[in-house]
């Protein structure tokens, strides 16, 4: 047998942790570095083909770019590609990163000075002589950051074309992190549908900031204690005939502090219910019980910043919501459940951005 190791070569570890990975990449860095530094054919060959699974044994959902910074270190920019409930786990991967003297390692992709900053795509560009901007401000939702992008050249028919490059050109020039935190809605128009006047594109970072200063001086510390809330019980029929039932927290969705909470985190459990006109049996009822409430209300707590809007369940599925100050704990949290609980249901989970909770206009009317 070991013959036969020395002939065929030792199989790699299994990836399973961040240490795992990164005593993977040290052993392999000095052949990836002489790829990068080579920016020849071999870069895909020797270093692109081989971190990539390494990558999804640890998880799915991590893209990455690189390139060099000089002549003597090379840069891996780990990136969640604009999912929000993977931009913890690239942080906390490239916080575990050893000290390598020929390289640097960076979370998320970096902001990119604005001269240095020009995108060809399509037969289009993208850069600051060709983009400008307007906010839309809306006084039913004063705390919302609605941004009109104006390209040049956009018009109905390269329309899509080019929506895609203005939003690969904003995450760049403001930086991976920054663009997801700081704009809550992006429309891209030609100048023939514009109704403001133009701002420069070069000012959009600064207003950005400007806005996030006010926002954060408005709603720093603001908390919401759930003991004595009201809830409600809905029921409803879906389109296809099945029941739906929902139990909702009606004083939250009556608060006048909703912006304090802009995440939100919809939780997906699916089961079988084809037996029980869609809904749990009682061994399944109580497994969603008990992932509710001695894990996700256990993990997730009101004082902290997390609050349980409610809960639907119809069609084989529980769906449950949390309104959040932030998205990095129960992206951690989820994952964590999600394993615990693998062999028994599939949970799913979406975390997208939404100040005034208008996804759930639903029980607000």
């Amino acid at each position: 047998m070991g013959l036969i190791n020395s002939i065929l070569g030792k199989k790699d570890a299994a990836i399973k942790s961040y240490a795992d990975f990164w005593n993977w990449f040290e052993k392999n860095e000095k052949v990836f570095f002489e790829a990068v530094m080579s920016k020849g054919e071999n870069i895909e060959k020797d270093f692109f083909d081989k971190l990539s699974p390494k990558l999804g044994e640890l998880k799915k959902g991590y893209f990455f770019l690189a390139g060099m910074m000089n002549d003597t270190t090379a840069e891996l920019v780990l990136t969640a590609d604009g999912n929000i409930k993977n931009i913890v786990f690239v942080e906390e991967l490239v916080h575990a990163a050893p000290k390598l003297p020929n390289w640097k390692f960076t979370a998320l992709k970096p902001a990119i000075d604005i001269n240095n900053l020009g995108i060809q795509m399509n037969g289009f560009t993208f850069d600051k002589d060709n983009l400008f901007f307007y906010s839309n401000d809306e006084n039913e939702f004063p705390d919302k950051i609605d941004i009109t992008i104006v390209h040049l050249d956009c018009t109905k028919e390269n329309e899509a074309i080019i929506t895609n490059g203005t939003f690969i050109f904003l995450d760049n020039y403001l930086g991976e992190l920054h663009f997801t935190e700081n704009i809550d809605r992006i429309n891209v128009i030609g100048t023939a549908e514009a109704n403001k006047e133009l701002v420069p594109i070069e000012k959009l970072k600064d207003f950005l900031i400007w806005r996030q200063k006010e926002f954060v001086e408005k709603y720093e510390g603001v908390r919401h204690d759930t003991e004595n809330d009201g809830y409600a019980s809905l029921e409803a029929t879906l389109n296809n005939g099945m029941p739906l039932m929902a139990v909702i927290n009606s004083t939250l969705f009556e608060w006048d502090a909703k912006p304090s909470h802009p995440w939100i985190v919809a939780i997906r459990i699916g089961y079988n219910g084809e037996d029980n006109n869609g809904f749990p049996d009682s061994e399944m009822f109580n497994l969603l019980n008990e992932i509710e409430d001695d894990f996700l209300m256990v993990k997730l707590k009101d004082s902290e910043g997390y609050l349980n809007l409610g809960r639907e369940t119809a069609d084989s599925l529980r769906e449950i919501y949390f309104a959040c100050k932030d998205f990095r704990k129960p992206s951690i949290v989820l994952e964590e459940i999600k394993n615990q609980f693998a062999s028994q249901v599939d949970i799913e989970y979406e975390i997208y951005k939404d100040k005034y909770w208008q996804s759930f206009s639903r029980f607000m009317n």
